[in-house]
Order: C-alpha cells, then structure tokens, then sequence
C-alpha cells in the first residue's frame, strides 16, 4: 500500500521561515528611524515650551518695567549672572494666570527646567534664561557661547536667555 500525501491547504516550515526573516529585516530597518523620531519629537516640544515661557517671561518683564532687553545681540551667556535656578513652583505665582495657562515644570525628556528670572531687579542686563539639560540630564556648563548644535544629539543643553535661543538644535549645512 503506497500512501498519498494529503493536498491539505497550508505554509511550508520554509515559507514561514521566510516571511519572519523578512519581517524581521523590515524591523531592524524601522525600529532605529522610530527610537529618532521619538528622540526629535521631544527635542520639538521643549523648544516649544521654552519659546512660550520665554515670551510670558518677557511679557512679565515688558509689564514690570515698560520696555523688554529682549534679543540683546551678546555672543555669549553666562547662567551665573542670572543668578540660581529656579523650579517651577517659583514661577507659578508670577506668570500663571496672567502670562502662562499653565508653566510646564518637566521638558520632552520628563527632566525639570532651570528657570533664571530676577524678580528683584527687572532692569538688569541679565533678567531671564531658561535651560534644559537635554536627555542624559547632565548641564554642559554654564558658559554657552551663542550658537547652533546638531539636531540628533540629544545630550546637549538647550538654553534661552533674554529673548532668544543661546543653543538650540539646528542643521548646519555644509
């Protein structure tokens, strides 16, 4: 008796086989791209955030003493003229509800901003800064020379002072 292989519908161990090798290719592609995007989306939303506070801060100020030193042209800041850090629990009574709806305390890596606002002296040639550490946490200086950096690292310190950005991410063409 000679049997009869049976003309069952279905995938060969190979075929399968295949079909997860290609999958897998396709997501050693994709999944690099993906963890990026992430990285950008939350570079994007801090920038965001720091121009919003960065204009109510400049709005307090604008109220405070009639006129803002916003975009003072300087080459470089120093955060230790602004005097110490501030969280956002400082702030809140200051620019909420007037300037701000709500003053977000984390950036886009969940770390806390550095906040500089003298509230007692608004005049000075150094008022306000905003800082964040970017996503490994760890401040660069306190010293930024004003300039751009490479939008994919992540690491470095964003930081605005005074009415504009003194590092922020950029692409630089060659």
């Amino acid at each position: 008796m000679s049997r009869k292989r049976s003309s069952e519908a279905g995938f060969s161990l190979i075929e399968l086989l295949i079909v997860v090798a290609i999958i897998g290719i396709i997501a050693a592609m994709l999944i690099p791209n993906m963890l990026d995007a992430f990285q950008k989306a939350k570079q994007k939303r801090t920038l965001a955030d720091m121009r919003i506070i960065g204009t109510a801060m400049v709005s307090w100020l604008s109220d405070q003493v009639g006129a803002a030193a916003a975009g003072q042209s300087s080459t470089s800041v120093d955060l230790s003229a602004y005097g110490t850090a501030l969280v956002a629990a400082d702030l809140q009574t200051v620019l909420v509800p007037e300037y701000l709806q709500d003053l977000p305390p984390l950036d886009g890596w969940k770390r806390q901003y550095e906040y500089y606002l003298n509230f007692a002296k608004p005049t000075a040639q150094q008022v306000m800064a905003l800082r964040s550490s970017g996503r490994d946490g760890v401040k660069d200086s306190t010293k930024y020379t004003v300039s751009s950096f490479d939008p994919t690292d992540y690491d470095r310190d964003i930081v605005w002072a005074d009415g504009f950005f003194v590092r922020w991410p950029q692409r630089i063409t060659p």
